[in-house]
């Protein structure tokens, strides 16, 4: 391995400093990586539980329920509203949309 290397000590202490500038610098990037790493943790660690029910909201003011979902339905659209699942089981029985893709009234045994 040595055979490499420059013979003489100039040279090799030029290489020396290069390289503790390179540890220097992978250093930094693997605490910037750890850092990012540990917010990422801390975000996910804060975010609130999905709902195992929710309802979505029509557009507007004076938003109203038009639709159940299952929590986490990727179908659910931004605006719902999380609720129990009584709610979701009365929403139903009164005529509410159930999700096509979730299939909320199957989950819940409503026929």
């Amino acid at each position: 391995m040595s055979e490499l290397l420059p013979g003489d000590l100039p040279r090799l202490r030029t290489l020396r400093t290069w390289h503790a500038l390179w540890v220097v610098r992978i250093d930094e990037a693997i605490a910037a990586a750890e850092q990012r790493e540990s917010e990422q943790r801390q975000r996910e660690e804060r975010r609130p539980a999905t709902p195992d029910w929710v309802v979505e909201l029509s557009v507007g003011v004076g938003a109203r329920p038009i639709e159940v979902h299952i929590g986490g339905c990727h179908a659910a659209g931004k605006r719902q509203r999380a609720i129990t699942r009584e709610q979701a089981l009365v929403a139903l029985a009164d005529g509410m949309r159930a999700c096509t893709h979730c299939r909320p009234d199957s989950a819940l045994g409503v026929l």
